[in-house]
């Protein structure tokens, strides 16, 4: 396969997965190394697809569903697994964390959680690596799609609840 024609699979299969895929994974497909595929994907990006990398893999971009509304919170580090899993047991899926950096502007990190599986998932690769919120006081947003305004009401109460909502 010609790489111009692996690329386009790449980005076929990215389309059609049900879950982000890792690049390991998709060098498994694709019977080429995990270097090739990260420059595969750097080259699908600048011919505008838009792929985005998320601590589980490799996702297009897709419109979320739902009601897609961002939610401000302020907390350690030590409450970031209950702060998911409060949004997650809402019936929300967290989309991204933001946080507003003095010199770079806003910086994004795409998340894609949807359930506590996921956020476990993620929790445990972040072990020992320190939070985008830590170059903000703790200070971040996050995008959340949820199914109706009933359940980023819940969130919002949830997070008020622990202290954890910003609302300064």
């Amino acid at each position: 396969m010609r790489s111009d024609q692996r690329r386009q699979a790449i980005l076929k299969t990215l389309q059609q997965a049900d879950q982000p895929m890792s690049a390991s994974a998709l060098a498994d497909c694709f019977s080429v190394s995990r270097q090739i595929i990260v420059g595969d994907i750097a080259l699908l990006r600048s011919a505008g697809a838009e792929i985005q990398a998320t601590p589980r893999g490799y996702v297009t971009a897709q419109k979320p569903s739902g009601l897609v509304r961002q939610i401000a919170v302020r907390h350690g580090a030590g409450q970031t697994e209950e702060e998911l899993n409060v949004m997650v047991d809402n019936g929300c899926t967290v989309l991204d964390v933001i946080v507003d950096h003095a010199i770079y502007g806003q910086l994004t990190g795409p998340l894609q959680l949807s359930n506590r599986y996921e956020v476990q998932q993620f929790m445990t690769r972040s072990e020992g690596v320190q939070p985008l919120s830590l170059l903000t006081e703790g200070i971040h947003l996050h995008t959340l799609s949820c199914p109706n305004e009933e359940a980023f009401q819940r969130v919002q109460s949830a997070l008020r609840e622990l202290k954890i909502l910003w609302e300064d």
